[in-house]
């Protein structure tokens, strides 16, 4: 009876807020706010139609500032930025509610359990003559009744400033996340899983991505976890056309709950550029990355060379490509081998449509095994867009999936048999602003867990688990403080 009742609250719930939302209509009507793609920590700000949408903090004629981030740093692109006449801070506070079927680290099909998140959002921009500081968070309470679970918190943010002298430039940024469960599709197709108050006034920055931020790709791994990924750059203008890049990083994965494998990542990366056009950019670059885990002999260190290519147009285009040889080493000897060598390959593309949004991510290379392996071989897509239906409902989908496949005996003093993990979900929902300072959305989201457990004798040793989620979620905002 208690699951049912929770099932029908969710339900009404979706239905008030729809209702709501039918219901109202802003004073002056605005173009709704594009949704933030999935799975990033600081999304490139959305373009608004009019100057307006951005509640008088640009100017009357807004200009476009173009993406600076160098092509061989450990930092992604952005879309660019309007020229703001001001810096500000926004505060905000959200509401979301997700129904889930089953859990998916078992062959249960329990009840529908629902889970709650009520919590504070922020989104700062403060900007100096040679430098601008960017700020997302939200965090606050996660209330489930899901059996054998406890009541948490959720913790999202992500900071980064940019400073830019004649011939230097310094880069930092930090993403720091603390869920109930895996980052991997968490929110579904709303924008519950990223920090800040979105929209247009979610500013943008240097944000990690790639490689950087620690893998969670594999549904198998148990429990609350922590990650954090910091990224420090700097870049030196050799000539108009010519830059050097030096970057550091430290990322980790660490879990509250035994039974899971917690990851730290050190990467140190050297990258030379050079600018073909105002708009294309080619570029070379070393990267070695170490893999420690917490109470395992293995660690694992990783060379790759890429040949690296670039494409960046203010608002409507990045696109990053990155190819070349993997070798990486083994602390712990595997059989009479202490290395391996494969290939490197990722993909960064965000692109801006009239009335549309796309963002993808691809990666192939070496993993840090996402809590449950010592390492894996990596396979990973995200994908995210977004199309403007009417006036004010917009709709947006979401996909992402995760290969993991075990290092030969890079499992050695483990408990998990398992050589494959695939793991993947797919999304869709409806969005809509109401007023100026609200914003409502509702998806649904089907994640699936399929483990290839090979010397695993257990009935659930390759079972496949199917999670359904149903997500509605509600933000509302205040209208910008003027800092300056």
């Amino acid at each position: 009876m208690r699951n049912f009742l929770n099932t029908l609250t969710l339900v009404l719930t979706g239905l008030l807020c729809v209702g709501i939302a039918r219901a109202q209509e802003p004073e002056q009507p605005a173009e709704p706010n594009k949704p933030k793609p999935a799975a990033r920590a600081m999304p490139p700000i959305s373009e608004p139609d009019t100057p307006s949408d951005y509640n008088g903090v640009t100017d009357t004629n807004t200009r476009w500032q173009p993406d600076t981030t160098p092509l061989t740093g450990l930092q992604t692109p952005t879309l660019g930025n309007p020229d703001l006449r001001h810096s500000y801070w926004v505060p905000g506070f959200q509401y979301g509610a997700t129904g889930q079927s089953n859990a998916l680290t078992s062959n249960s099909t329990q009840d529908w359990y629902v889970t709650n998140y009520l919590g504070f959002s922020l989104s700062l921009q403060k900007g100096w003559t040679n430098s601008q500081l960017v700020l997302n968070y939200s965090g606050g309470a996660a209330l489930t009744t899901q059996t054998g679970e406890n009541n948490s918190t959720y913790q999202q943010l992500g900071v980064g400033q940019n400073f830019q002298w004649r011939r230097w430039q310094l880069q930092w940024s930090d993403q720091f996340s603390y869920l109930p469960q895996t980052a991997f599709g968490f929110g579904g197709s709303t924008s519950l899983g990223l920090p800040g108050v979105g929209g247009p006034l979610g500013p943008s920055g240097p944000s990690s991505g790639g490689t950087t931020v620690p893998s969670q790709s594999i549904f198998a791994a148990l429990g609350p976890r922590y990650s954090n990924s910091a990224v420090v750059q700097m870049t030196y203008q050799l000539s108009a056309r010519q830059s050097l890049t030096a970057s550091g990083s430290y990322g980790l994965l660490h879990f509250t709950q035994s039974g899971n494998v917690d990851t730290d990542e050190d990467i140190g990366s050297f990258g030379y550029n050079y600018a073909l056009t105002a708009k294309d950019t080619i570029g070379v670059v070393y990267r070695f990355t170490a893999y420690h885990y917490q109470g395992q002999a293995q660690a694992l260190g990783d060379h790759t060379v890429n040949i690296a290519y670039g494409r960046k147009i203010a608002r409507r285009l990045a696109l990053q490509l990155f190819a070349g040889p993997d070798y990486t080493t083994y602390r712990v000897p595997v059989g009479t081998s202490r290395s391996r060598t494969s290939g490197y390959f990722s993909a960064d593309l965000k692109y801006n449509f009239q009335k549309a949004f796309l963002e993808l991510d691809y990666v192939h290379g070496l993993g840090g095994g996402s809590g449950v392996l010592t390492g894996s071989e990596l396979d990973q897509i995200t994908l995210s867009a977004n199309r403007r239906l009417t006036r004010l409902w917009t709709v947006n989908g979401s996909f992402g999936f995760g290969d993991n496949r075990s290092l030969p005996g890079s499992n050695i003093g483990t408990t998990i048999p398992s050589t494959s993990f695939k793991s993947w979900y797919l999304g869709a929902g409806v969005s809509r602003p109401i007023g100026r300072n609200v914003n409502f959305s509702l998806s649904y989201n089907a994640s699936v867990n399929e483990p290839n457990q090979s010397g695993c004798t257990g009935t659930n040793c390759n079972a496949s688990t199917t999670q359904h989620t149903i997500s509605v979620f509600v933000q509302w905002h205040t209208r910008p403080f003027v800092i300056e």
